[in-house]
């Protein structure tokens, strides 16, 4: 079987067969977040499973694969940015957030074969990728600062602002970006005077982009090929704001 990229079966029998698979898989992980019993022995082979059936389905490439790789790293409890507050409980809590993460991810995967069914049976051609857009799950707020600030003032903004990254102005647009990981790594890695030292010198450029009106899955797919937890958006080619990690892990939580 083709497993490339899109490689979903486009006949309605098939479709339908491929889309009971996938809620048989959303009930089985139903038994895991009520802690009931499942056919399968543990997680990790029920992820097993779910990673084969997505990538026969959908593809070994497809960004819904990605997404669901992704939703795992919920088990880890440091995806979002600044994790350091841990309440008691907060284990059990990550272990229930990451199988709710999950769930949204097959959720997906069901919307976007419901979606080709209802096209092919219309005589239309999919390109659905499923899921909400990025629109819908960005920030509109865009922080920055000049090139010529220096490292200890881009800190300073990012600590009063409260974000873990911000974009950088030269004259009447945007350049580059710079986050606090960036800045971390050059003052303390590199040993430069973050008193002296301009942003200009350590931003990251060009800009990474990805426009309004692309899936919440191809965000996740861009940010896990450039290693990077926040993209910029852009409507029609200008930016229009942000979209992170805490966003995306907004979205496989349920959380509107």
């Amino acid at each position: 079987m083709d497993k490339t990229k899109g490689a979903v079966k486009e006949k309605g029998g098939a479709l339908d067969q491929n889309i009971d698979l996938f809620r048989q898989q959303i009930a089985s992980l139903k038994t895991f977040v009520m802690g009931g019993s499942s056919t399968h022995s543990s997680i990790e082979e029920f992820d097993l499973t779910v990673e084969e059936l997505i990538a026969e389905v959908l593809g070994s490439s497809s960004s819904m694969l990605e997404a669901y790789e992704y939703a795992q790293l919920g088990e880890a409890g440091g995806l979002v940015n600044l994790s350091d507050e841990a309440p008691e409980g907060a284990g059990l809590d990550n272990e229930r957030e990451a199988l709710r993460q999950r769930q949204r991810v097959l959720e997906s995967c069901v919307a976007d074969l419901e979606a080709r069914r209802a096209q092919a049976s219309s005589g239309q051609r999919s390109q659905s990728t499923g899921g909400p857009t990025v629109s819908e799950y960005m920030s509109r707020s865009i922080r920055s600062v000049p090139h010529d600030a220096t490292l200890r003032e881009a800190g300073e903004s990012l600590q009063k602002w409260k974000v873990g990254s911000l974009l950088v102005e030269g004259g009447d647009e945007f350049i580059g970006s710079i986050t606090e990981t960036e800045l971390s790594r050059e003052v303390v890695a590199n040993g430069v005077d973050a008193a002296t030292t301009t942003v200009k010198t350590c931003m990251r450029e060009p800009i990474l982009t990805i426009e309004s009106s692309e899936s919440v899955v191809a965000a996740v797919q861009l940010m896990k090929e450039k290693a990077t937890r926040h993209v910029c958006v852009t409507e029609s080619g200008k930016i229009i704001g942000l979209i992170s990690v805490s966003d995306i892990l907004r979205y496989y939580s349920g959380v509107a």
